[in-house]
């Protein structure tokens, strides 16, 4: 049995990943962006996970979860699941939240980042990039942000299994009803990844699409690229990875 917490777990990939984690009988920690939301998950409390509740754009909660975290058991895994499609709150939400949780937590051995085909599209240019939310950011520029954070968190801790996985375009609320991939393949390569001892489940700085190791955006395997990119996190936020 695994410790895993879920982030963005109150409905959709995240909620379905908790779910058959329970199931499978490893201890969840579910997370929620607000009260509310985290009304949502009285079944997965029910079941015996734990919730934690922060808006991930907002820096100071995010490190409040952090500390939350430290204090209680140690996570074997965190699955980044939590993510948002438009509007100013995507870098804080895609990549600076990953970024600082990764930087904060202490113990989980395995990380699995939440990407997306989009970042093919995204550029691997750092400059005006708004951090803070103070206007729309580019959605496919943050996942190609956080698919490279997977990749870099894989070269400098050797200790940790650290991934990235394209779950598909989905029929979830952000993907829509008529999103054409498979739910449930959405769902299962981060938990594989996240808790099996499979030979290759314990590889590290893949970017995984329903259980096949793909290759991504050239500049993701860039170590010049990989580490401006957090150098100006660790500048933003104040906190070294």
């Amino acid at each position: 049995m695994s410790r895993i917490l879920v982030t963005g777990s109150a409905d959709g990939l995240g909620r379905a990943a908790a779910e058959a984690l329970l199931a499978s009988g490893h201890d969840v920690v579910v997370h929620a962006r607000n009260e509310e939301r985290a009304a949502d998950l009285g079944e997965l409390s029910d079941r015996g996970a734990r919730t934690v509740v922060g808006d991930f754009a907002d820096r100071d909660a995010v490190r409040r979860i952090a500390d939350e975290l430290n204090a209680a058991q140690p996570l074997d895994a965190v699955i980044h699941n939590a993510g948002v499609w438009s509007g100013p709150a995507v870098m804080p939400v895609n990549i600076v939240a990953p970024y600082l949780l990764t930087a904060l937590l202490r113990g989980p051995r395995r990380l699995v980042y939440l990407s997306s085909n989009s970042h093919l599209g995204g550029r691997p240019s750092l400059d005006g990039v708004d951090w803070r939310g103070e206007s729309a950011g580019s959605y496919a520029d943050s996942k190609l942000f956080v698919t490279t954070l997977a990749a870099v968190v894989a070269r400098l801790r050797p200790g940790v299994l650290s991934n990235a996985v394209d779950p598909g375009w989905v029929p979830t609320r952000m993907g829509g009803p008529s999103a054409p991939d498979d739910l449930e393949l959405g769902h299962q390569t981060q938990e594989w990844l996240a808790s099996s001892d499979e030979p290759e489940a314990l590889t590290t700085g893949g970017y995984w699409y329903h259980g096949r190791r793909l290759q991504p955006h050239r500049s993701v395997h860039d170590e010049a690229f990989q580490d401006r990119l957090v150098r100006v996190l660790a500048e933003e936020t104040g906190t070294a990875l």
